[in-house]
């Protein structure tokens, strides 16, 4: 590439921040359709948008050589005629291409028009694209054609890179050859001169190339070692300012952000320790508990998550630093995603504090007015000590007294301004201790969790079972209800889960209605009682069937996925899910967390038609294998990516240009380490060296989504 070569010591006449409708080719109407399908704004987005693969074009075939099962070629040739077929909408335009060896039919359905005043009879063209075979007759739709004279012009490279792209992109002419062409345009306006990020230290001890030359070979890669070290030199760096910004926001966080002292653990505490406790604590429960009480005992605001699996004893973690948080005179809040789970948190706190003059009340949706003018009192004035509730705690009219700890269960629930809200109610903001039973594999927590302190309860209580899972298709089903009828005869209680409220013509999957009057079929009154549980219910009809197996008056749940998440009921040892299939990994987790909280063996069915995706079967698989919750998220995490782990609200901030998560989990933790040692040693970037860093940093963290405060 010798204008690369020649220019680099020339000032470029644009820069990085240029419109892109100012390069070579592009104009308005075209900068419009990239802003749009692509989000490319400036020079700096499209050189900073990345093949996702390529081909190999050294190679080009003879017609005569072309095989049925031919994919991506080119072929060297010229074009001896040119028609046009009328067609009952519009027109197609058909141009047989010819070499030494044969013929081959190149057709366009769109644009014949233009196309055809564009195209030269006997001039030689390079053509590449996709051949199909019909009729005897191989055709090529819509080829990418270059003249021979243009081409042997043109910057030779044996890869070529395949882009991105939209329908609307194709059908408007942006063709994979137009964006390449933009892409060498811009290389040619900005001379080469891209700035360095990176120290040259960093450079060495990761042995990474240099800025320009990634991004000349990322784009123009002259072999496939280039290539490969190319990518290795941008994931790092993508991955390393993600990280930078994270472990930066968690030390200036720790810096700027004061907390409440807890000085003591006093009565509340050690009287509940001593006297209450109903288990002995696991060693992962003290090491968290530990871990929590440093936090609290700084001067610094904690900002913990805490991660364990289904059953592994969160709560009581939570009630034992919210006891640490009233015996230093302030109050505790218990927010939970659904009005179940807050009633479920309330009534098993309200069981463990019996006899401890604690106040604890709960606020959901459905709480009188009445009843709230009377907590909210009782909440500012400070006779309150713990409240529990759902999103209803973040309300304007609900004010604290003195608010020392907010906990947050099943935290991916909650969107961050909803969550952000439980900061405003002090003037300093309380200590913040985030659970969740979705257990987050390490690659995706440092990813999205980096500037957290994460604790993990990884064992569970000694006393605990593993559910034994099973895999059964809708021709085992008598055998399964006979299974089922044993159990309740032994005076255990069963779940059943349906995926889908009402039918759906689009899936063939059973309903909750449809099986709820076939379960009632089978299993018939007066042997048999049936509780029946789903969103669309009122919450006082939800939490009377709730009561009425809670309290063992109905032996089978028919429910949605309402209560995947907090329902406890020890005595309920089988769950069955059906149409498993149509259900996440963390769900189906989730789902079997429900039982295995008595003494009793508990099961989990899966129950599946015989047709099934190769994902569906892999996650089938998965979960009759382990019970253990980070092998399943890792699983998960390789099946359905880190945006669909997270959900829309929280994925934002892994919109990766280059990276993969997954893929590239070793580059992730060098990354990691590299930014924790470089900000160990120099905070704030002040050292010479790390200069360019330092601008590199500024200008990542004015378009970050990394989120602020909370995570």
């Amino acid at each position: 590439m010798n204008y690369y070569l020649r220019s680099l010591k020339l000032e470029p006449l644009y820069h990085l921040n240029t419109s892109i409708s100012y390069l070579k080719g592009v104009g308005p109407s075209r900068a419009d359709l990239l802003k749009t399908e692509l989000g490319i704004h400036t020079f700096g987005d499209l050189v900073n948008f990345f093949p996702n693969r390529y081909i190999d074009r050294t190679q080009f075939l003879k017609i005569n050589q072309l095989q049925e099962n031919t994919s991506e070629i080119q072929i060297v040739g010229k074009i001896t005629a040119i028609k046009t077929v009328q067609q009952k909408r519009g027109s197609r335009l058909i141009a047989t291409f010819a070499d030494d060896t044969g013929t081959i039919e190149l057709v366009w359905f769109r644009g014949a028009k233009w196309i055809k005043e564009s195209l030269k009879v006997n001039i030689s063209y390079v053509i590449f694209g996709k051949t199909n075979f019909f009729n005897r007759q191989f055709t090529m739709p819509h080829p990418e054609m270059e003249l021979v004279s243009a081409y042997q012009k043109k910057m030779q490279i044996s890869m070529q890179p395949v882009y991105p792209s939209t329908e609307k992109l194709t059908n408007k002419g942006v063709t994979n050859r137009v964006v390449s062409t933009m892409i060498q345009s811009l290389f040619e306006e900005l001379k080469g001169t891209f700035k360095e990020t990176l120290s040259s230290s960093i450079l060495t001890k990761q042995k990474l190339i240099a800025k320009n030359e990634a991004l000349l070979n990322i784009h123009f890669p002259k072999s496939q070692e280039l290539l490969t070290k190319a990518q290795n030199r941008l994931k790092f760096e993508e991955l390393f300012f993600i990280q930078l910004q994270l472990i930066r926001k968690k030390i200036v966080r720790k810096i700027k952000i004061k907390g409440f002292i807890f000085k003591k653990v006093g009565v509340n505490f050690n009287n509940f320790y001593k006297n209450k406790l109903p288990f002995d604590l696991t060693n992962a429960q003290k090491n968290v508990l530990k871990e929590i009480r440093k936090d609290i005992g700084s001067n610094a605001q904690m900002n913990r998550l805490l991660q364990g699996d289904v059953g592994s004893g969160k709560t009581i973690v939570a009630l034992l630093t919210m006891l640490i948080a009233l015996d230093n005179g302030y109050q505790a809040a218990f927010m939970a995603p659904t009005e179940i789970l807050a009633i479920q948190h309330y009534n098993s706190l309200v069981e463990l504090l019996n006899g401890m003059n604690i106040s604890v009340k709960l606020l959901t949706g459905s709480v009188k007015a009445k009843e709230r003018r009377i907590l909210h009192k009782q909440l500012e004035s400070g006779e309150l000590n713990i409240l529990i509730g759902t999103h209803a705690l973040i309300e304007d009219k609900v004010k604290f007294k003195n608010l020392g700890i907010a906990i947050i269960d099943e935290q991916h629930r909650f969107g961050v301004a909803q969550r952000s809200k439980l900061w405003e109610k002090n003037k300093l903001p309380p200590h913040i201790l985030v659970m969740t039973a979705t257990p987050i594999p390490r690659t995706l927590a440092m990813s999205v969790y980096g500037d957290l302190d994460i604790s993990v309860i990884n064992e569970l209580p000694p006393d605990r079972k593993e559910v034994k899972t099973a895999h059964r298709y809708d021709a085992n089903r008598l055998s399964v209800f006979k299974f089922l009828k044993d159990e309740i005869a032994k005076g255990r209680q069963i779940y059943i889960v349906y995926p889908l409220i009402n039918e759906s013509e689009a899936m063939d999957y059973k309903d909750l209605m449809d099986g709820y009057e076939s379960i009632s079929r089978e299993f018939q009154k007066p042997t048999y009682q049936i509780s029946i549980l789903h969103g669309k219910m009122k919450s006082a009809d939800k939490e009377y069937e709730m009561q009425r197996f809670i309290n063992g008056e109905t032996q089978i749940m028919v429910a949605t996925t309402v209560i995947e998440v907090g329902v406890n009921i020890p005595n309920a040892s089988v769950m069955v899910i059906e149409s498993a299939e149509r259900f996440g990994l963390s769900q189906l987790h989730q789902l079997r967390g429900r039982v295995g909280r008595g003494a009793a063996q508990s099961f989990c069915v899966l129950m599946t038609s015989f047709k099934l995706s190769s994902d569906a079967k892999v996650r089938l698989n998965t979960m009759v294998g382990t019970s253990d919750g980070f092998k399943i998220a890792e699983v998960d995490l390789k099946l359905r990516g880190p945006g669909n782990l997270l959900g829309t609200q929280q994925s934002g901030v892994l919109d990766l240009k280059i990276a993969d998560i997954v893929k590239d989990a070793e580059l992730l933790k060098s990354a990691r380490a590299i930014a924790i040692e470089l900000l160990t040693s120099d905070p704030t970037l002040k050292a010479p060296e790390n200069s360019l860093i330092k601008i590199a940093y500024q200008e990542v963290s004015k378009n970050s989504t990394i989120w602020s405060n909370i995570s």
